[in-house]
Formats: structure tokens, sequence, C-alpha cells
């Protein structure tokens, strides 16, 4: 694997808010990422969602770059959220969250007047199987450190059951080897 260009990404939400402590939320950008396995060239081997962030090992297909997935999968998923934020009467947080994303969306030129995503992905080149190995660990006990579940596989929002040889939420994971 080593010999793959394989990225470990970052990325939260503005201000880190807890938007997706709501399944609705989590459905969009699960189904993004779903969307992207299948027609965008990402090809994902281990992830974890967070209240507020994500983490992802990933590679592309060959030409693709990571980071055109990567702008379309958070273009398309602050879209439907913000959408799904302005309709939702459930959702008791709108009156605070809006302004706040509307405001990050307005101070920056690259945005439309809206904002859910942290501009950077802070990737990491992971250039040998002790890292890759490394970074994996770390991820899928982000949600155990985080005080959420004892055991890396009771987070649903992860790779971890798929590491397991249970079936997890992306069925087009490519899991990775020697782990």
């Amino acid at each position: 694997m080593a010999d793959i260009p394989m990225h470990f990404v970052t990325y939260a939400t503005v201000g880190w808010v807890d938007i997706f402590s709501r399944e609705r939320y989590r459905m969009i950008v699960l189904d993004s990422l779903r969307h992207c396995c299948q027609h965008k060239g990402l090809q994902l081997h281990a992830w974890v969602m967070m209240t507020n962030h994500m983490h992802l090992i990933m590679t592309t297909a060959d030409g693709v770059l990571p980071a055109n997935i990567l702008r379309d999968h958070k273009r398309f998923t602050s879209e439907e959220i913000h959408k799904d934020l302005k309709l939702f009467k459930g959702e008791s947080r709108k009156e605070w969250m809006l302004p706040l994303f509307q405001q990050a969306g307005t101070t920056n030129s690259a945005n439309r007047g809206f904002q859910l995503w942290q501009q950077h992905n802070h990737p990491i080149f992971l250039t040998s199987l002790k890292v890759i190995l490394q970074k994996l660990n770390y991820l899928h006990l982000n949600p155990v450190r985080s005080g959420f579940v004892d055991l890396p596989e009771q987070w649903r929002y992860s790779s971890a059951r798929d590491y397991l040889g249970e079936e997890g939420l992306i069925p087009e994971l490519m899991l990775l080897e020697g782990r």
C-alpha cells in the first residue's frame, strides 16, 4: 500500500459546530461519500465522522486529484445541509447555526453566503505502512478518546466495524491490507 499515493484528511465544521449530532445531517455526508466512491474516483479506505469533523484515509483513481473530490463533496454537503437547515422545522439550533454559517460564508469570497466546512482539509501524505496503520488506529479510536464509546466498533459512524468483518455504512470501502 505504501507505493499508492494515500492521504489522511481531516476537515471540520466552521466554529467546530456539532451539527452531526443529528442523523439527518450525518446521512447527507455519508450519501455524498458513497456517491464520490461510485462516480468521482474516491477510493475510501477508512473514515470516522465525529459530531463536528471527519477523518478519512483515501486514495483516488488515476488522474483524479483528491482536492477536487473533497471540494465537490464539501460543496455538495454544504448546500444540502444549508437547504435542510432552512426548511426543517424540527431543528431547534437553526436560530444560531444559520447566522454563524452565513457570517462565515460572507467573510470568505470562495463561498456564496454560507459556509459549513472550514476551508482547509489538513491532508497528510502517508508514506509508509507504519504511518498508515498509525492513522488508521488514530481515526478509529477518535470516538473512544472523545468518550462516546468504549470500543471503536461501537461507534456506528466509522469504518471500525468493516475492519472487524461486519458491513458498515459505506459498502464501497476498500479495506487496507496488513491492518
